[in-house]
């Protein structure tokens, strides 16, 4: 078997462009999916699936180790997480095209599953941008977390924390406070909450943000400083008595491996859109099972890096929870055959070979690339705030 074409397709959904990638054999019939969304740098990963495909053309795709090895080693400049989310999104399809040629599903291929059902998290309002980052009033926070938990969600992530100074006064503590306070008090104790900080304070604000949020018993408190400096994320995590998680800006277990060294965190998050893929969030997983970190994938992706992350899901013992937006466009089921439906918040064991999805090119088409909404962000006195 060889590999014939690698082909992006990419659908614009609104908040995003998703970046699907098709991987074609000479075996009638025999094709994979993978994703490579990026946002904001779809036309740069599209360029870069088509720099690194170069490589596999020809190739046997059921070994996927070795064709990952010859996208990232054989270009003297290595990529950045432009160049590694394209190789990830050809390694999934890589996976999905062993798992249909096997007849198993690709957490088969992973060592089996070690658990029976994945839990998902969503956010406030399910993937909308308003919603999810736009939102500034506690109220609108109360009713979009219970509307959550009423869906049968019993984990729900969140902006609370505004566009700060690296270094302000306690002004905005208090009003991100208020927002968890409201969440909680809305959606009871039974639910796990998770505040999302963006990267954009530095070690002193974030340890105050930390101590704030202590009494409404967060699950973790994510990327509290810049994934640049990992030693300031050490400070945080020493500080808190709430877990902190971070590195879905990292890619490759390369630069994971500071992190596990100098215990920065409690919780990893590499994004498998991003990352690498799937094998190489395995290794990066093991690593952090070593230093008894857990995982928790990010993902506010299409649906198949979904799917992908279900199936790393259950095959990864240190694997706790699983983003998913599922809510972002109404045409999902449309444009991809997914059978990966939540009850109750969970996920129930895939059956079907491969990733176990498929996507209808002709529905995809009727929904063009566009440039995401660019989101220029600025403190009040005019300097730039990060997003």
């Amino acid at each position: 078997m060889k590999i014939t074409a690698v082909k992006p397709v990419v659908v614009n959904a609104n908040m995003r462009n998703w970046i699907f990638v098709k991987v074609e054999t000479d075996e009638p019939g025999l094709y994979g999916w993978g994703e490579a969304t990026l946002e904001w740098k779809t036309k740069t990963v599209v360029g870069a699936i088509e720099d690194v495909s170069r490589f596999i053309i020809g190739e046997d795709p059921m070994r996927i180790e070795h064709l990952y090895q010859m996208m990232y080693r054989q270009y003297f400049w290595k990529v950045g997480i432009d160049g590694m989310t394209a190789i990830s999104g050809i390694e999934h399809a890589l996976w999905d095209i062993k798992g249909k040629a096997l007849g198993v599903p690709v957490y088969e291929l992973l060592g089996g599953r070690v658990r029976d059902r994945v839990r998902l998290y969503n956010h406030l309002g399910s993937g909308q941008m308003k919603s999810m980052y736009e939102s500034t009033e506690p109220q609108e926070f109360a009713e979009r977390a219970l509307s959550v938990k009423e869906s049968g969600y019993t984990a729900i992530k969140f902006m609370a924390v505004p566009r700060t100074e690296p270094v302000e006064g306690v002004q905005s503590v208090r009003y991100a406070e208020s927002l968890v306070r409201a969440v909680r008090e809305a959606v009871g104790p039974e639910m796990d909450l998770m505040v999302d900080l963006h990267a954009r304070t530095w070690p002193a604000m974030a340890i105050q943000y930390c101590h704030a949020f202590e009494p409404y018993g967060l699950l973790f408190f994510e990327e509290p400083c810049p994934t640049e400096d990992i030693e300031a994320t050490a400070q945080v995590t020493r500080a808190s008595r709430i877990p902190i998680a971070t590195g879905e800006r990292l890619v490759g277990r390369h630069q994971f491996r500071e992190l596990f060294e100098k215990r920065a965190c409690h919780i990893i998050q590499p994004d498998l859109t991003h990352c690498g893929g799937l094998w190489e969030a395995r290794k990066i997983a093991a690593q952090a099972e070593a230093y008894t970190i857990a995982v928790a994938p990010h993902n506010p992706n299409g649906p198949i890096s979904t799917a992908v992350a279900v199936h790393f899901a259950f095959a990864t013992p240190n694997w706790i929870i699983q983003e998913a937006i599922t809510g972002d466009v109404p045409w999902r089921s449309e444009v991809v055959d997914d059978p990966y439906f939540t009850n109750d918040g969970f996920i129930q064991q895939p059956t079907r070979p491969g990733l176990g999805i498929d996507v209808d090119e002709e529905a995809a088409a009727k929904y063009p690339f566009k440039p995401e909404a660019e989101q220029r962000y600025f403190h009040p006195d005019g300097s730039v705030a990060d997003w």
